[in-house]
């Protein structure tokens, strides 16, 4: 159920098929097990929007699973807030209907029932079908008459949400806004006696938690507002959060769901796959080649479509009737390569992870299923493990690493696994390139010709390849000629782009001319800001006093680098240029490097970034705090002095142009060959 208010239930379900006894809303008292708190006196001068006079989210579990209560009286204090008049809810019709108990207006003395002269509108569509998602969901929308400020808004539901998949096994959150509008709050967790969940809690909720025999209640008034720790890994942003879940370790939810994808990844008797199969057998000798093979298939050959109906939440559609329709999510694609693989004699399983990023800490949390939003294979293939994305554009293959950072999985295997932790270093090849040649030989008053190329991999790339794919050369060209002709380039004669799969990057290049914005510094002087040239100097890692100081502080990794070479003015010599100086430093766990070279005509320069290490002590912290002052942040300006003698023009270390080595490679020059302290 989807409720717009400040305080909010995440019980992270999705939905399943509607069945005709889950399509109406119902009417009808709150449930016994629900405990409304007593509306909050109205402060005269209560601040913002609103005022929350009561709010109650509450989940109770039974056998059937979970039902999730929200109830509110909220004074309305400024027109901004008449938009609560707009009331929608959300629900799985599988799981049943939902009942709606109360939507009142408290207006001067006067209460008037809403629910006796209006009713909710049923949208019976797909509201995500633009993101490719099936979920079978019912929406039910109620717009609210003649709504005022200074009116009080009633609102009570409750709804079932139960999965299929899980039956009365399940586990959510229930939490409190950082940021919640000033008032009474009140959560709640009860249970039936045989459904006792495990329960885990953030410091903030134990402290004000009342435990009592089948429920644990938690209420604030005017609850201040939280601050995570500044700069600290995702794990201590966990706040006013309460944990449950009736899964007793991680292995249980392996159990649970790998006869799932072993059911749906068998072929039937008569299966058109296995023609597919003695295709790629034939074609392919090598089990990895086999592997690669049958993952393009899945990539390029079923389109990726989210199937939550008929219990698809977290069940997988078997092999044969994803190839039949040609469509599938995350979990019909593994189980459609699982099949695939086990008939070419490639050992593989179904994998759980999450790409939102959340799983720093999962090792601390609850064993929840619904901690995880993917689900993809890893192979072993001679004595090495390759994971495979289905999901993914059909240029990514197999590969030793996986496509994200994920940092905990969950395999899911007969015997059940607990949580794997995937190891981390800091990124080997950049995950950004930008290239940039400036040819001024013409001279200082004349148009340089420019060629600007990308390379972007990962995520980025990924996604530059799928929006450049479907374009024609034309395309391209026409649409960097209406929006990027005005800044730096006066004319674009050719842009061109490619996937190269070999180094999985998106490589893109731009040639045309533009105006080099060259200084003149008097006496004949000239000077110009190398693109990508300088550094930002850090910010200092401080925390406010109520903060825990002894938290790490925490970068999100990253690799970039920067190359730049002028084709000098043929009228000048190598000796009557300058730059600025080199970079070599580490601060924060980042490596700051930048190297200038001056040779064969050209002045050549790099500049690279890298997260070295993700989390910095505190003490270390403190310790590059006192080293910003003295960080380089000069951008990198090069010189020409037409009465200068610099004698020493050629590096300690020869720096290429854009054009004399392969910056797809996996060992550019992008870093010092010994890092900086």
């Amino acid at each position: 159920m989807r409720f717009k208010i400040s305080v909010y239930l995440a019980s992270l379900l999705a939905g399943t098929a509607a069945h005709a006894a889950g399509n109406q809303i119902q009417t009808g008292p709150a449930p016994k097990w629900a405990v409304e708190s007593e509306a909050m006196p109205v402060p005269t001068d209560a601040p913002g929007a609103v005022f929350i006079r009561r709010q109650d989210t509450q989940v109770h579990l039974d056998g059937k699973g979970q039902l999730l209560y929200n109830g509110y009286r909220i004074k309305i204090l400024h027109p901004n807030a008449l938009q609560l008049g707009n009331l929608s809810l959300a629900w799985n019709p599988a799981a049943g209907s939902p009942v709606v108990h109360a939507i009142k207006i408290y207006r001067e003395g006067q209460v008037i029932d809403i629910l006796k002269t209006a009713s909710f509108e049923i949208l019976r569509r797909e509201d995500q079908l633009e993101a490719a998602r099936l979920d079978g969901n019912l929406t039910a929308v109620l717009r609210v008459p003649d709504l005022r400020v200074g009116d009080e808004i009633e609102f009570a539901a409750t709804l079932r949400a139960s999965d299929p998949t899980l039956g009365r096994d399940d586990a959510g959150l229930l939490l409190l806004a950082p940021e919640p509008a000033p008032g009474r709050y009140h959560l709640r967790l009860s249970w039936e006696e045989r459904n006792k969940p495990a329960v885990k809690m953030t410091k903030d909720m134990s402290t004000v938690a009342e435990q009592g025999a089948n429920a644990i209640d938690y209420r604030f008034d005017n609850p201040a507002v939280l601050t995570p720790p500044k700069d600290a890994p995702p794990r201590y942003q966990w706040q006013r959060v309460v944990e449950y879940s009736s899964f007793s370790d991680w292995q249980g939810i392996s159990r649970l769901f790998a006869p799932l994808f072993a059911n749906a990844s068998t072929f039937r008797a008569n299966s058109s796959l296995k023609q597919e199969v003695a295709r790629i057998a034939a074609a392919h000798a090598k089990p990895l080649d086999r592997a690669a093979a049958a993952l393009k298939m899945v990539q390029q050959d079923v389109r990726y479509i989210y199937v939550g109906l008929n219990g698809g939440n977290l069940t997988p559609a078997g092999a044969d009737e994803t190839w039949q329709r040609r469509y599938g999510d995350c979990k019909a694609k593994t189980a459609l390569l699982l099949a695939l693989l086990r008939e070419l004699g490639v050992e593989a399983e179904a994998v759980l992870v999450n790409n939102g990023g959340a799983d720093d800490g999962l090792d601390e949390r609850l064993p929840s299923p619904r901690m995880f939003d993917h689900v993809l294979v890893r192979a072993r293939i001679d004595g090495k493990s390759y994971w495979l994305d289905g999901t993914l554009p059909a240029v990514v293959p197999p590969g030793t690493e996986p496509a994200l950072p994920y940092q905990w999985v969950l395999p899911l295997t007969g015997q059940g696994n607990g949580l794997e932790q995937l190891g981390w270093s800091p990124a080997p090849r950049p995950n950004e390139i930008t290239l940039f040649e400036v040819d001024a030989r013409a001279g200082f008053d004349k148009p340089a010709r420019i060629t600007n190329t990308t390379i972007k991999r990962g995520i980025e790339g990924l996604q530059q390849e799928v929006q450049f794919a479907a374009a024609t050369p034309a395309q391209l060209l026409s649409a960097f000629r209406q929006n990027a002709i005005g800044n730096t380039w006066q004319t674009i004669e050719d842009v061109q782009w490619r996937y190269d799969v070999k180094a999985q990057a998106s490589i893109l290049t731009v040639v045309g001319t533009g105006a080099v914005d060259w200084d003149d510094d008097g006496n004949g002087i000239k000077s110009l800001a190398l693109p990508g040239g300088g550094f930002n100097p850090p910010e200092k890692r401080l925390r406010a006093t109520e903060q825990d100081q002894a938290l790490p502080f925490y970068s999100k990794p990253d690799f970039s680098c920067y190359v730049t070479t002028v084709r000098l003015p043929s009228t000048t010599k190598p000796e009557q240029w300058s730059h600025k100086d080199d970079i070599n430093n580490r601060m924060f766990g980042r490596a700051y490097y930048r190297a200038f070279d001056i040779y064969d005509g050209s002045l050549r320069m790099i500049r690279g970034s890298r997260v070295e290490q993700k989390e910095v002590e505190a003490a270390r912290a403190q310790r590059d705090n006192g080293r910003i002052a003295v960080f380089d942040n000069s951008m990198a300006w090069i010189t020409y002095n037409p009465s200068g003698k610099t004698i020493d023009t050629q590096a300690s270390k020869r720096v290429p142009t854009t054009a004399e080595i392969d910056w797809t490679a996996d060992n550019v020059p992008c870093l010092a060959s010994s890092p900086g302290s």
